[in-house]
């Protein structure tokens, strides 16, 4: 595995975009070994919508029909595409986002906590006249979610969005029947792509119809998704058979972990997942997918990497929101010496993670803490 440095004493010199709260709050570059004269400026390059998030939690059941309901908890945040982008930014990887913002107070608020709060690259969006900002209301209660959402198409951009920032590795979400031309024109100049995927609302569930997996090095649905795209009956076996059209698949399963696949090495890899109480899911899909993304481009090992992923995607679920919730290396840091202090942990089960010694600093200082979700989105000056 190749050695890291807390940031300030990385080899590589930083884009000018990457402020000097991101790099306190990023922490640890795990690519710090890796980065040479040349490389590109970017480590993941995204491109999508952003939402604002109000999430309400500590309902005790789904709101009924003709009745109020109150949370005990409120919390908003950017969310959609942002809550990817954050959650790479936290881990440290030098992320670039193309997306539209309203002129609207929403927009303004999300692009402040996207580009100075996370240090996150928005020189390829654009901020459209007029155009208010989508928002997301998402009710969480049992372990689950119950979202509205409400937006409009932005005006087309002129040129067209399909001129990627060069990056080491891009996230795409696929949409059964369309290609996006980005993805192709990123992987020709050797961009690595990463790929997840919405439900099939035509119900088709054809792989063929997932034209631009043919560009991806991996490919990550759940159980369910990855079932119906291969007709296989079990999760693992749905993994083996995507691996006939993508390199890498990981099929994520809920509470019980998440399994992968590398056709290329022969490796297999299986994590159980971290049992923890969940506040809230949002963005837990998105903060796995980091995870893992980071963990590829750090060279590390397969069950590493599936490992990662899983561990701040559980730690994403107990703050509020999708982007605010994902972790820093002190949360994870604070979270691996706290289970190694606890004489009830399995031997076993914590080797599995014996990979964060030699990655995050025995005391990890940090002089402010992460943005977190908050009830509104600011307050107005006083005096």
């Amino acid at each position: 595995m190749p050695s890291h440095a807390i940031a300030g004493e990385e080899t590589g010199g930083d884009p000018e975009h990457l402020t000097q709260t991101a790099r306190h709050q990023a922490q640890i570059d795990p690519l710090a070994a890796l980065r040479a004269p040349g490389d590109p400026p970017w480590d993941v390059y995204l491109t999508g919508t952003v939402f604002l998030d109000i999430v309400f939690t500590g309902l005790d059941t789904a709101p009924v029909r003709g009745t109020e309901s109150w949370a005990r908890g409120m919390g908003s945040s950017p969310g959609g595409v942002a809550n990817m982008a954050a959650a790479l930014a936290r881990l440290g990887l030098r992320t670039s986002l193309a997306a539209a913002f309203g002129d609207d107070h929403y927009g303004e608020y999300c692009w402040d906590a996207l580009a100075q709060g996370e240090g996150i690259d928005l020189t390829p969006s654009r901020t459209v006249p007029g155009w208010h900002s989508p928002v997301t209301v998402s009710m969480a209660y049992e372990g689950e979610r119950t979202m509205i959402s409400h937006g409009h198409e932005p005006p087309p951009e002129e040129p067209a969005p399909d001129c990627p920032s060069p990056a080491r590795a891009a996230v795409a979400s696929l949409t059964p029947g369309r290609r996006a031309p980005w993805i192709a024109q990123a992987a020709r100049e050797g961009t690595r792509i990463f790929a997840d995927v919405g439900w099939d609302d035509t119900g088709a569930w054809d792989l063929a119809g997932l034209a631009d997996l043919e560009h991806c090095e991996a490919f990550l649905p759940n159980a369910e998704e990855a079932m119906r795209y291969t007709g296989s009956t079990c999760p693992k076996a749905a993994a083996h058979a995507l691996t006939e059209h993508v390199p890498v698949a990981v099929v994520t399963l809920g509470a019980e972990g998440a399994y992968a696949v590398d056709r290329r090495t022969g490796e297999t890899a299986e994590v159980p997942a971290i049992a923890v109480e969940a506040l809230d899911p949002t963005g837990a899909g998105d903060v796995f997918v980091a995870g893992f993304v980071t963990g590829t481009l750090a060279g590390w090992p397969l069950a590493d990497r599936l490992a990662l992923a899983g561990l701040t995607a559980a730690l994403s679920v107990q703050e509020f929101g999708g982007s605010l919730s994902a972790p820093g290396w002190s949360e994870i840091g604070a979270w691996w010496r706290r289970v190694q202090s606890l004489d009830t942990q399995n031997p076993a089960a914590l080797r599995r993670y014996a990979f964060l010694d030699t990655l995050v600093p025995t005391h990890l200082d940090r002089p402010w803490p992460l943005r977190r979700a908050v009830p509104t989105i600011g307050f107005g000056r006083t005096t």
